[in-house]
């Protein structure tokens, strides 16, 4: 089967939404906001009898972020994301991040050195009625002008992170403070209201002030705000990563998906 590259928004959401917990990445990038850097290839065919051929497989290569990023998510069978995957290895970059479910990691061991970062876990907001019972009457929301406080945050707690500053335009950062110093901090990774759609991310307390559920009180805050505006809030987390998991659970996250992430460079 030949790989495609897709350009119609329509087309693709509709793919998505057969499952928009598991593809909201995907689905956020969408938006004008992101658009513009992001690539989507595909596999496409008949579906029973009827005539219009439909996207049976999909990747997304997002460029946006200092390493592009590769999201493939198979709902069922790995088999034809394994495919997709194999046909589309001469049009990768040299060296990539990627989301991958299934195992299908392998189809690039010849061309690639692979570093794995671990399993990771979809969660989903299913419950908004645990936020309710959370005091964030301290989180405040953080701007463009918060910029050089946030990342000296990110150096002293969270120094691996993928916080793109660019994300600080969307409004959708909130962070607490001790006296003037900004001590805990919660954004998102993507967020569009015109698809309803949210991913929290780079959620972060500064570590000599940790186990005072800061984050947990930030991330209900930044939930909230983000729910008068959007349906669907997730969020990806190394499964290995008690404390997160925790916190998420609190706020009335569940687990949807495993999937693993890694590092790819060019033999």
């Amino acid at each position: 089967m030949k790989a495609i590259c897709l350009h119609s928004k329509e087309e693709i959401e509709k793919f998505l939404r057969r499952n928009t917990f598991l593809h909201l990445y995907s689905i956020g990038d969408l938006d004008d906001f992101f658009w513009p850097y992001t690539t989507w290839y595909a596999f496409k065919g008949h579906h029973s009898d009827q005539d219009e051929q439909k996207i049976t497989q999909l990747v997304l290569l997002y460029t946006g972020a200092p390493l592009p990023i590769l999201l493939g998510f198979a709902e069922e069978s790995t088999d034809t994301m394994y495919e997709l995957l194999k046909a589309i290895i001469h049009l990768l970059p040299k060296r990539f991040y990627a989301l991958l479910s299934g195992g299908v990691a392998t189809v690039f061991a010849d061309a690639y050195h692979i570093q794995s970062h671990g399993i990771h876990d979809k969660m989903a907001l299913l419950n908004t009625a645990c936020l309710e019972s959370i005091d964030t009457s301290n989180a405040v929301p953080l701007s463009v002008s918060d910029l050089p406080e946030l990342e000296a945050l990110y150096r002293a707690g969270y120094p691996g992170n993928w916080f793109d500053p660019r994300i600080l335009e969307t409004g959708r950062y909130y962070g607490i403070r001790n006296s003037t110093t900004l001590i805990s901090a919660a954004g998102v990774h993507v967020y569009s209201p015109q698809y309803k759609v949210a991913v929290l991310g780079n959620v972060t307390t500064h570590p000599d002030f940790r186990g005072q559920r800061l984050g947990t009180a930030v991330s209900a805050k930044l939930c909230q705000e983000l729910l008068r505006t959007v349906d669907h809030i997730g969020l990806n987390v190394k499964a290995s990563n008690a404390s997160a998991i925790s916190c998420y659970k609190r706020l009335g996250f569940e687990h949807i998906a495993t999937y693993e992430e890694y590092t790819f460079e060019l033999r």
